[in-house]
């Protein structure tokens, strides 16, 4: 299946068939350029946020990704490798009033605390019941405190959502199930406005990678991903 976002392909494949084992792709995707970030057995690839290890907490149960809050080596986990300029999917689903996050061009150093200093939010969390769903621009499929969505699609929870996330020489796109959430461009005067009207703004170093960490945050509840793959944009896309 190819799905068409405006003027361009953005992804092929990106809600996987019945007869398509989940964590796989497709030769059509890899020829394409698609690779998986997740397995669909282990963490390799990953490891927590200012810790070398995996983070025992972050588990993988018939395919699924998950956060285990029981288990005490928890964190955000990020990607070992850094992306510039990539076309995301995944699924992410919440148990009921969860919260957690997708990050991109996050730094890891130790100069900072966690990777939401530098790294823009794709907002993930149960609109029905979070507290945070009372705040603009904190609801599911928002550029957190940045930018607002304009049509909200995010299903209810215990529901898989599918997302992708598009950072294209500064052009940032993101889609919550099939619906455009955002659309800007970084690194620009009007990015910088964004950034001094959030709770960023006591974040100096937030926003300005052009490259960096993919991160999945662990936000103090349970959370669950499963189709994780991206492709790197060696030239600009039109769409």
């Amino acid at each position: 299946m190819i799905k068409y976002f405006g003027a361009g392909l953005l992804a092929m494949t990106v809600r996987y068939a019945a007869a398509q084992p989940l964590n796989t792709v497709t030769p059509e995707e890899k020829a394409s350029g698609w690779e998986l970030l997740f397995d669909g057995s282990s963490t390799a690839g990953w490891h927590v946020y200012n810790n070398k290890t995996s983070g025992s907490a972050w588990k993988v149960k018939e395919g699924i990704l998950y956060l285990d809050l029981a288990d005490a080596g928890r964190g955000d986990l990020i990607t070992d490798k850094e992306y510039e300029n990539f076309e995301l999917q995944l699924e992410w689903k919440l148990e009921p009033c969860g919260n957690s996050g997708v990050i991109f061009n996050a730094v890891e150093s130790p100069t900072y605390k966690a990777g939401w200093n530098t790294g823009p939010e794709m907002q993930i969390l149960d609109n029905n019941c979070h507290p945070d769903a009372k705040i603009i621009k904190h609801r599911a499929g928002n550029l957190y405190d940045l930018l607002a969505s304009p049509d909200e699609s995010v299903l209810p929870a215990n529901s898989w959502n599918w997302v992708v996330i598009s950072s294209d020489r500064g052009h940032l796109q993101m889609w919550l199930n099939d619906v455009k959430q955002v659309e800007t461009m970084m690194f620009t005067p009007e990015w910088e406005e964004l950034i001094r009207g959030s709770k960023f703004k006591a974040h100096p170093d937030f926003g300005k990678a052009r490259k960096g960490h993919l991160l999945l945050q662990d936000h103090g509840n349970p959370v669950y991903f499963r189709n994780i793959k991206i492709r790197e944009l060696k030239q600009a896309v039109e769409r």
